[in-house]
């Protein structure tokens, strides 16, 4: 199931590589420093939101520029619910159980109507889009005492501030705690190798024959609409998880969280990737994550208008993405030099 036909990388000399580099990340805290650490935690936070899009946009065919919305909106869900249960034991982990679950109801809501409703694909990426803005618009206006709930202030475009980290037990969950970097890196492990399960099991291959052909999967008797919705709330969960990921490594969240640049990110990281392979969308976050935050250096604006040159040398050169088109290079390459190697000798004998 793990090697299907759905994903890149199925080669024992594979998974001997990711094995390596699983193990690069799991020793990394015993010579990196405190930033470093928290650096690459702050990278891998965003995988799982990134892996969602990918399995919704490459291997379902829907593009959603929602995502932030949905990370917005856990995010803001744990804040309100972690405030307002300070002193619990277990009041941080109900906080992200309760951020989650409002990024998949919203999702729920939202997609019964677009995808029921039958809207038109190319409508789709504008509407959820018009969902972030939408609550970007809102959150930025609940500025004053008056936009509270219980001891929670919203914050208006200041952003909700002083949200406690995740806490397991005695175990501290912050962002710059090598404990938060180990659940990061196992969040990310994992939900590639869950969503690599999925994509090539038996709903995986409907998953795909709806991006495919939705109205002959239909006619083959499958739920196309109810299929969709369960991927578009599996991606909206997962976006959550980044979500709160990312308040308990922050301890802040903001209006700017969620608007047209935070929206447009995560399309970014899917594209340049590979939105059709799940380890390319992996790999294009945390490169791309890192490009963005040396380049910040000089200024976001550098940072954006390189991520834009990149998004449009895809688009124009690598459409199946930089990642994947490297992937079957590298393919060509080795399929060559095999032949090389087998016809060399027959060829010295016949001299």
């Amino acid at each position: 199931m793990v090697n299907g036909p759905q994903e890149l990388g199925t080669s024992p000399a594979f998974w001997t590589a990711a094995a390596l580099c699983a193990a690069g990340l799991l020793f990394y805290p015993l010579i990196g420093s405190t930033f470093a650490l928290s650096s690459l935690a702050s990278f891998l936070l965003f995988v799982p939101m990134g892996l969602g899009l990918g399995l919704l946009w490459g291997y379902n065919g829907v593009l959603s520029f929602g995502q932030a919305a949905f990370f917005g909106a856990a995010g803001y869900v744990y804040g309100l619910i972690a405030g307002n249960l300070v002193g619990l034991p277990a009041g941080t982990l109900l906080a992200a159980a309760g951020g989650i679950a409002a990024a998949i109801l919203l999702a729920g809501a939202f997609g019964y109507f677009v995808f029921y409703g039958q809207v038109s694909g190319w409508i789709i990426p504008l509407l959820t889009l018009v969902l972030s803005l939408i609550l970007e618009t809102f959150m930025a206006q609940t500025a004053g005492y008056r936009w509270r709930i219980g001891r929670v202030l919203f914050g208006g475009y200041n952003g909700m501030t002083n949200i406690p980290s995740l806490t397991i037990g005695p175990i501290a969950l912050g962002g710059a705690s090598t404990p938060f970097y180990y659940l990061a890196v196992a969040l990310a492990m994992l939900t590639y190798l869950g969503l690599r399960l999925l994509v090539n099991s038996r709903y995986g291959h409907i998953v795909v024959a709806i991006r495919d052909d939705p109205e002959r999967t239909r006619m083959l008797g499958h739920h196309v609409d109810a299929i969709q919705v369960q991927v578009f709330m599996l991606a909206a969960a997962l976006a959550g998880v980044s979500g709160v990921l990312y308040v308990s490594w922050g301890n802040y969240m903001s209006p700017s969280n969620i608007g047209l640049l935070a929206a447009t990110l995560p399309v970014i990281w899917t594209a340049v990737g590979g939105r059709r392979s799940l380890l390319a969308v992996f790999l294009s976050v945390i490169a791309l994550r890192w490009l963005a935050d040396s380049l910040a250096v000089w200024g976001g604006a550098y940072a954006f208008l390189v991520l834009g040159g990149l998004l449009l040398a895809t688009m124009l050169f690598f459409p199946t993405g930089i990642v994947v088109a490297l992937a079957h290079a590298g393919r060509w390459w080795t399929s060559r030099a095999r032949t090389r190697a087998t016809h060399t000798p027959v060829e010295s004998r016949e001299h």
